[in-house]
Formats: C-alpha cells, sequence, structure tokens
C-alpha cells in the first residue's frame, strides 16, 4: 500500500519560491502516476500538476504554467513540485496523490493522499 508523506510547506513571500517533497516510506509508489492538488479555504480542492510513472510526461494546470515544475525520483520514492514566482492567491493545502493505474489524473482518481502541507503567501 503506498503511503504519502509531504513535507516543505512554510510561509513565503509573494514572488519567492518553495520545494514540496512528497515520498513514500513504503517504496511502492513508483508504478504510480502522481499528482499535486491544492485546496484553498472555501474552494474545491483542484489538479494543480501530475506527472507519468516514469517521468516522462507532465500536466500543469493553466495557472502554473512556467512558474511550477514537478518531477520524480523514483530511486527515492520522491515527487516534487518546485513553486516559483508565488501569489497570495496560491495560499492552500497541498496535497500529494496517486493516481489509479490506468485512470484519468483527476480527482476522483485517485487512489491515495497524503496529509497535506500548507503553503502561505503572504503579500
Amino acid at each position: 500500500q503506498v503511503q504519502l508523506v509531504e513535507s516543505g510547506g512554510g510561509l513565503v513571500q509573494a514572488g519567492g519560491s518553495l520545494r514540496l517533497s512528497c515520498a513514500d516510506p513504503g517504496r511502492t509508489f513508483s508504478s504510480y502516476a502522481m499528482g499535486w492538488f491544492r485546496q484553498a479555504p472555501g474552494k474545491w480542492r483542484e489538479l494543480v500538476a501530475a506527472i507519468t510513472w516514469m517521468g516522462v510526461s507532465a500536466y500543469y494546470a493553466d495557472p502554473v504554467k512556467g512558474r511550477f515544475t514537478i518531477s520524480r525520483d523514483n530511486a527515492k520514492n520522491t515527487v516534487y513540485l518546485r513553486m516559483n514566482s508565488l501569489k497570495p492567491g496560491e495560499t492552500a493545502v497541498y496535497y500529494c496523490a496517486a493516481f489509479a493505474h490506468g485512470s484519468k489524473w483527476s480527482l476522483e482518481y485517485v487512489e491515495v493522499w497524503g496529509q497535506g502541507t500548507l503553503v502561505t503567501v503572504s503579500a
């Protein structure tokens, strides 16, 4: 069973950068497509970025294209989200997710969630 543990959240000023990490201590996630979602207060959880299990292809939501980069290191059982030029409106809890095999990259097809890590972007 995949278990996901996020880290790297925190407080950053607008325009700053953070790198989130998501590790699988059980070392079973290498065959899963992975994604990062975020949920701001009072809003729906939304997909930010996703990556195939081999790391060959990635998806980015329009608002983060050119600023966020998803990557993975299967040898370390870790997926990353590098976030640059952060905006105050991107304050949210960021969740790592493993998608069911062969599924679409969307919320309803998430098989395993991480516990979430809070990112706060100050103006």
